[in-house]
């Protein structure tokens, strides 16, 4: 059958511990008829999986039963439960385990006591580990105790302790408390089963409301059982619903997750009687189909964006049109198109999300693109425009030589080819949630469609498939954040009401602590300026714009109008989240477990919008993908047709250099497709985080690079190798090493490229004045 065994433990017992780990299963306390117990040990398969290995590890500090107990990854937490026989010695002490050190440095695998729970201590709590939005939590539900009659009080409240804010070695009852009391919960639940489902739902299965507690004795084998009733708490909009009756209750038991489900085996159904039944729990999906119409509505914008890609077929003659549209695109066009590729679908859907689960905090990021500009048009602009530059690198080698270029060209090629990957692997788990698609084959359908309209239809296909998606998504944002607000109570004063009770707002945190989960104001100023500094002067994917323009000034006016479209639609993005917040507070029974955090937008879309124009946002979406990854693969392109081939001189003629981009843009965009497959990662907890934390890995260091030549008179071409490889290497180590916040990356490269590339020019010796002539501001004649 499908159970084995028995196996046997040390002794028998009851009421322990026992939490499930990636170090195997740990077991701790319990009680027999005559003691309480305090020692632990874990339980594991041998090498062959035929025999359950016993290992002892450290007791708890006293011994515990009817305690609850959690783990994440490999650290566990024992909150509450009983020291004795009685519930006069319930406890409210708060103990951490980490198991991580088991094989490592097992002298320091020791209990730790943390902050207690507030009150009086408690026994039969459900403890479970969920996201808030923002970190991994312990929460805390019921339990019984005590109360000041000396009467059994079952209790109904809970408590959330933010894990990421107890550092090792914190002492308990140091300082302000760190456990905030959350929602309680519909009534009041002990001994029963919680469970993590999603990313930010908590399940009770089973539980004990103590309706008749005290007629146990007197019913006997009359006792009707515990009520058989579900509920759902949601971590971030701190609500609760009814999830509906359950064909048994089983209390004093554990939910154990297996492959995607949970099972819930034995437990009392009624006091005293235990079970033998075996129960597997799968959450249910939303039932609402995307249906033909939408289908439709998506399959005919898809094809009208493939259909844009080969009417500029005819047009291109050569590389020049190829990768810069013959430089007649008109300058709104560029704005739109360097608009979209900084605001990508990744961010119509993850900024929404981001301030859904959590706040505006991020808002300012954003809003330094206009502090940004100035420096694109007045320092970076003028240099591009004055070499004629289809590749931005082509400026590192009249500044620095051709090592420089190709090298700085390579990581913007390694970049954009894991950009690609990204963005097509979180845009399909997403699309996927609300399409009859498979996250698979949305990677597909969007890396093919990619392929075959910047293949065929170059730099101008991608330009104006680009503003045709921004008019979409701006447009589609706008009718999601009306239809959210109209499904709060109150309209949009009452959406500002819950958003601002619930501090959704908030634009700044004052911490001083680059690593802190709640980011500080100066990392958001500081990553912001170097994120967007980079991406405005040394990103190909945009400088390529500037020279898709008949002329500098119009490619200044795109880029001031790229940079002013940034501050509304932030403002909108963030609006729609908070929409959102409010939308579900309000209605929590429409939030879907199955459902990731970011594709809560996807989700409303589906859910709430008219038949056809959730096709159209959906279609809007899906193309948006599909604009980020073309500009991806032309820019990519460019830079390896531009830098290395014809400096190599691997083809002789025009039109076989165009084949040869055609033939690029072809491979790239299948090693971006082929890469985005293998990223598929359902359980990312943020695309803004994971997006952000990957532009700064790369981009930052180009930044650097260009600020060396641009800024300084004296940086070699010694200096900026040095540099932009030391630069590199920091930056490989820092999420290795450090727990530095990603949105600080793009600045820490920067600064370090520059730093290390200066210092080494200084020692190595200085260019002579006549090769860098027009090449720095210092040497750039004044009103060219």
């Amino acid at each position: 059958g499908l159970w084995h065994g028995p196996y046997k433990i040390n002794r028998p017992r009851g009421y322990g511990i026992s939490v499930t780990t990636d170090a195997g299963v740990l077991c701790a306390g319990g009680n027999d008829a005559d003691q309480v117990f305090a020692d632990a040990f874990l339980l594991t398969w041998d090498a062959d999986g035929q025999r359950l290995v016993q290992r002892e590890i450290p007791p708890l500090p006293t011994p515990l039963a009817y305690a609850g107990a959690t783990a994440i990854g490999n650290v566990v937490y024992v909150v509450g439960g009983q020291t004795g026989d009685s519930l006069e010695s319930a406890s409210n002490a708060v103990y951490r385990l980490d198991l991580s050190y088991l094989n490592d440095d097992v002298q320091r695998l020791a209990w730790e006591r943390l902050p207690s729970l507030p009150g009086p201590g408690r026994a039969f709590p459900m403890v479970v580990a969920q996201h808030d939005g923002f970190d991994m939590c312990v929460y805390v539900i019921g339990g019984r105790r005590i109360d000041d009659n000396d009467d059994v009080e079952v209790l109904r409240d809970v408590l959330a302790l933010n894990t990421t804010q107890i550092t090792q070695g914190t002492e308990a009852g140091a300082g302000p408390s760190p456990w905030q009391r959350r929602a309680d919960a519909p009534t009041p639940l002990m001994a029963g089963t919680a469970a993590a489902v999603g990313q930010s739902h908590v399940f009770i299965l089973s539980g004990d409301d103590g309706s008749l507690f005290g007629e146990t004795d007197r019913l006997r084998d009359k006792h009707p059982g515990f009520p058989r009733r579900s509920w759902a708490y949601h971590t971030i909009t701190n609500t609760w619903i009814d999830a509906g009756a359950t064909p048994a209750n089983q209390v004093t038991t554990h939910a154990v997750p297996y492959d995607g489900s949970l099972l819930l085996v034995s437990g009392e159904v009624r006091p005293r009687v235990r079970s033998t039944a075996a129960w597997k729990i799968d959450p249910v999906e939303s039932s609402r189909s995307f249906g033909i119409i939408n289908f439709s509505v998506l399959t005919v914008y898809l094809l009208a964006m493939l259909g844009v890609g080969f009417y500029f077929v005819r047009r291109n003659k050569n590389t020049d049109d190829f990768f810069r549209g013959g430089q007649r695109i008109p300058w709104w066009a560029a704005a739109c198109s360097i608009f979209a590729t900084m605001l990508s679908s990744i961010t119509f859907m993850a900024i929404p999300a981001k301030a859904y689960a959590q706040d505006w905090v991020y808002l300012l990021g954003n809003l330094t693109i206009p502090l940004v500009a100035p420096i694109a048009i007045y320092v970076a602009l003028p240099f591009f425009r004055r070499i004629d530059a289809t590749s931005a690198y082509e400026y590192l080698e009249r500044r620095f030589n051709r090592a420089v270029r190709m090298f700085a060209s390579f990581m913007f090629i390694l970049f954009h080819v894991f950009r690609m990957a990204i963005v097509m692997s979180l845009a399909g788990l997403a699309l996927a949630s609300v399409t009859p698609l498979s996250p698979t084959q949305c990677v597909i359908i969007m890396g093919v469609l990619s392929i075959t309209y910047s293949t065929m239809g170059g730099v101008e296909a991608v330009v104006w498939t680009d503003t045709l998606q921004t008019a979409v998504l701006l447009g589609g944002a706008v009718v999601c954040f009306i239809l959210a607000v109209g499904g709060v109570e109150g309209g949009l004063s009452g959406t500002i009401a819950v958003a601002a009770e619930q501090d959704k707002l908030r634009l700044a945190n004052w911490t001083l602590s680059p690593t802190s989960t709640s980011i500080a104001l100066w990392v958001i100023i500081l990553g912001g300026i170097g994120q967007n500094f980079s991406s405005y002067t040394s990103d190909q994917a945009v400088v390529q714009r500037y020279m898709t323009t008949p002329d500098q000034r119009r490619a200044a006016m795109s880029i001031w109008l790229a940079a002013l479209l940034a501050v509304p639609a932030s403002l909108l993005f963030y609006g729609l989240g908070t929409a959102l917040y409010a939308f579900y507070q309000s209605n929590p029974e429409k939030l879907d477990p199955t459902y990731l955090t970011d594709q809560i937008l996807p989700l409303f879309i589906v859910e709430e919008l008219p038949v056809g124009v959730a096709g159209l946002i959906v279609a809007g979406i899906f193309a948006a993908a599909q604009s980020t990854i073309s500009t991806s693969m032309n820019s990519t392109a460019t830079a390896a047709t531009v830098d290395f081939f014809r400096p190599l001189r691997i083809a002789s003629t025009e039109k076989t250099y165009l084949l040869l981009a055609r033939f690029t843009t072809l491979t790239l965009g299948s090693a971006g497709t082929l890469l985005a497959l293998m990223f598929i990662q359902p359980d990312v907890k943020s695309l803004f985080d994971e997006f952000i934390r990957v532009i700064g890995l790369f981009m930052g260091v180009l930044g650097g690079l260009f600020a060396l030549g641009i800024l300084t008179r004296r940086c070699t071409p010694v200096g900026a190798l040095v540099g932009v490889a030391g630069g590199a290497g920091i930056m490989f180590l820092l999420p290795l090493t450090t727990n530095i916040n990603g949105f600080l990356y793009a600045t820490i490269g920067i600064t370090a490229c520059f730093v290390i590339g200066y210092a080494v020019s200084l020692i190595t010796g200085q260019n002579q004045p006549e090769k860098v002539a027009g090449l720095t501001i210092h040497t750039n004649p004044t009103g060219d």
